[in-house]
C-alpha cells in the first residue's frame, strides 16, 4: 500500500527562494563580469584570494576561515578537473555536503566511480530519448498554452523558471499538489551559502519528504519509474545506502533544474539580442543545437565549481595547500582568448563544443545530455509556436546578472 509523503513549506511563508540569491545574497549587482575576469586572467592564470571578494561580494558563509584561490584560464580549468589525483572533490563537504548530504559530487574515485555508474545508468539513451519524445514536449507545450493567447509574456516567470523543474517533478513521479512547495524547497537549498536559516529550513524539509518517498518506492516499486530504479539499484548485491540515494535526488533538482533554467534563459537572450542569428535558427531548426552550445559558452549559467588539492601544488608562483578552496572559474575559461577567437561575441558559426559549462573530466555533469535535450526541445517548440518571437521593447532590455548562478530576473518578449 502506497504511503503518502507529506511536504512542508518554509516556516517563513514570505520567503522567496527564487530571488534570494540576487537580493539577500547581493548578486544582482554582478552584471557583465567578463571584462574583469579577462583582466585578472591576463595578469595571471591564477588569482590568489577569494574571487568573490574581488567583485565586491561577501565570502561564502560555509567557507569561513578557509584560504581561497581561483583558476582562470581554460588550460588550468581543464587540467585541474581532469587531474583527480591532485585535485579532490572532497572540498564540497563544506557546502554541497551540507546542502545535499553524501553526494557523488563530494566523492573521489574509486567511491565516486562506483556510485556514478549506477546513477548514469538511469540516464540511458533509451530513457533519455523517451523523455525527449514524450514528457519534455508535453511539459513545454502545457506551459506555453497558458500564455499563448496573450501575444506577449515575461518569459522567465512564466516559462524558463518552470519547465526544467516540472520535468524533474514529473520524472520523479511526485504528486501534482506538491509541485509548488517542492520547487521552492529545491531552490531554497542553495541559500545555505548566504542565508543559513532559510537554507537549513529547506534542506531539512526536503530531506524528510524524500526519505518517505524513497522508502515507499522501495516497498512499492513502479517499474521504470525514475526513483524506483535508483531506490532499488544494487551494488555487489546490496541496495544503495539511503543517504546516497536521497543526496542524489536532492542534488538532481538543482543540478538539473538550475542549469537548464539559467542556461536556457541565457541562450534565448543571446538569440533575441542577436536577431540575425535568431532568424537563422527559425529557418533551420538543426542550428538549435549550436545555439545551445554557444549560448552556454557565451554566458555560463554556473560560473564556477570547487576543488581542493591532495598535495602542495604551485601555479605561477602561488602554492595551493591541501584544504584550500580552489575556485575553478568555468565562466573565465569559456571566454579565454587563447582558446576562443573573439570570445565575447555570440557566434553560431563558432563550431566548438570545447566549452566548460558542464565541466571536464570524470566529474563532468551526469545529466549533460539530458540538459542539452531539454533546452533544444524548448527552443525548437518555442520558435515553432511563436515564429514572430522578439524582444518586447516596451520593457527594459534583458539583463544577465549573478555570480554563483547567472541568469535573468526578467525577459520580456512579444510574439503577436
Amino acid at each position: 500500500m502506497e504511503t503518502k509523503a507529506k511536504i512542508s513549506d518554509f516556516d517563513d511563508l514570505s520567503y522567496n527562494p527564487f530571488t534570494a540569491m540576487g537580493d539577500k545574497g547581493g548578486e544582482n549587482v554582478i552584471l557583465d563580469f567578463y571584462p574583469q575576469l579577462a583582466s585578472l586572467r591576463q595578469a595571471s592564470p591564477i588569482f590568489g584570494g577569494d574571487i568573490r571578494n574581488a567583485f565586491g561580494l561577501a565570502s561564502d558563509l560555509t567557507l569561513e576561515g578557509v584560504r581561497s584561490v581561483a583558476l582562470l584560464s581554460h588550460q588550468l580549468v581543464s587540467q585541474a578537473m581532469g587531474d583527480t589525483k591532485r585535485f579532490s572533490n572532497r572540498f564540497y563537504n563544506h557546502n554541497l555536503g551540507k546542502m545535499f548530504g553524501r553526494s557523488v559530487t563530494t566523492m573521489d574515485d574509486p567511491e565516486h566511480l562506483r556510485f556514478r555508474r549506477i546513477f548514469q545508468s538511469a540516464f540511458s539513451p533509451r530513457m533519455t530519448a523517451k523523455w525527449g519524445e514524450e514528457i519534455i514536449p508535453r511539459i513545454i507545450n502545457r506551459l506555453i498554452d497558458r500564455f499563448e493567447s496573450q501575444g506577449h509574456v515575461e518569459l522567465v516567470s512564466e516559462f524558463t523558471l518552470h519547465f526544467p523543474f516540472h520535468f524533474i517533478h514529473e520524472l520523479m513521479g511526485l504528486p501534482d499538489e506538491d509541485r509548488e512547495i517542492f520547487h521552492k524547497l529545491a531552490f531554497g537549498q542553495i541559500a545555505i551559502v548566504f542565508d543559513t536559516e532559510h537554507g537549513i529550513d529547506a534542506i531539512g524539509k526536503l530531506r524528510t519528504y524524500l526519505i518517505d518517498i524513497v522508502a515507499d518506492r522501495r516497498k512499492n516499486p513502479r517499474g521504470e519509474d525514475f526513483i524506483s530504479v535508483i531506490a532499488t539499484a544494487k551494488i555487489d548485491g546490496e541496495r544503495l545506502p539511503d543517504e546516497v540515494v536521497i543526496s542524489f535526488l536532492r542534488q538532481l533538482m538543482n543540478a538539473g533544474g538550475d542549469t537548464s533554467y539559467h542556461g536556457f534563459s541565457n541562450v534565448i537572450c543571446a538569440l533575441l539580442t542577436h536577431p540575425d542569428q535568431l532568424d537563422r535558427v527559425k529557418r533551420d531548426q538543426s542550428l538549435a543545437a549550436k545555439a545551445i552550445e554557444e549560448g552556454l559558452r557565451w554566458n555560463c549559467p554556473v560560473p564556477m565549481v570547487a576543488r581542493t588539492t591532495t598535495e602542495d601544488v604551485e601555479i605561477d608562483g602561488i602554492t595551493i595547500h591541501p584544504g584550500d578552496h580552489v575556485a575553478i572559474m568555468l565562466a573565465a575559461a569559456n571566454r579565454d582568448e587563447m582558446v576562443f577567437d573573439r570570445p565575447d561575441i555570440f557566434d553560431l558559426d563558432r563550431g566548438s563544443r570545447n566549452h566548460a559549462a558542464f565541466g571536464f573530466g570524470p566529474h563532468i555533469c551526469i545529466g549533460q545530455h539530458l540538459a542539452r535535450l531539454e533546452m533544444q526541445r524548448a527552443l525548437v517548440l518555442l520558435l515553432e509556436r511563436f515564429p514572430k518571437l522578439r524582444i518586447d521593447e516596451r520593457y527594459p532590455a534583458p539583463v544577465i546578472s549573478g555570480f554563483s548562478l547567472r541568469g535573468h530576473k526578467a525577459l520580456y518578449v512579444r510574439f503577436d
